[in-house]
């Protein structure tokens, strides 16, 4: 007889790691309430307590990257800007020498 281990999804293991922490109940009145073994808790919360950090350092980190990137897309928008100059210069000064201002593009 095989038996399949019992998956249980990120929101559950969020859920039943923090009511250990919280310490309202104990962890065996947990694992008796949601039928998984003690050791399985004390693991969900470990890792809870270990990586909660990092919760945070994305937030700052997200917040860095979108100043980046609006500082990129404004100095983006400024070239643009600058090769129209250039170019509407070009086409002006190519229609004053007689040249075809017909688009190659």
């Amino acid at each position: 007889m095989s038996s399949k281990k019992k998956q249980y999804s990120s929101q559950f293991k969020a859920k039943v790691a923090l009511e250990a922490i919280r310490g309202e109940k104990t962890v065996p009145e947990l694992a008796s309430q949601y039928q998984i073994h003690p050791t399985v808790i004390n693991g969900w919360k470990r890792k809870l307590l270990e990586n909660a950090n990092q919760i945070f350092e994305v937030e700052s980190k997200g917040l860095k990257v979108k100043e980046d990137d609006q500082g990129q897309i404004n100095e983006l928008y400024r070239q643009i800007g600058q090769l129209k100059v250039e170019r509407d210069f070009l086409a002006n000064r190519s229609a004053q020498l007689g040249l075809p201002t017909e688009k190659p593009w």
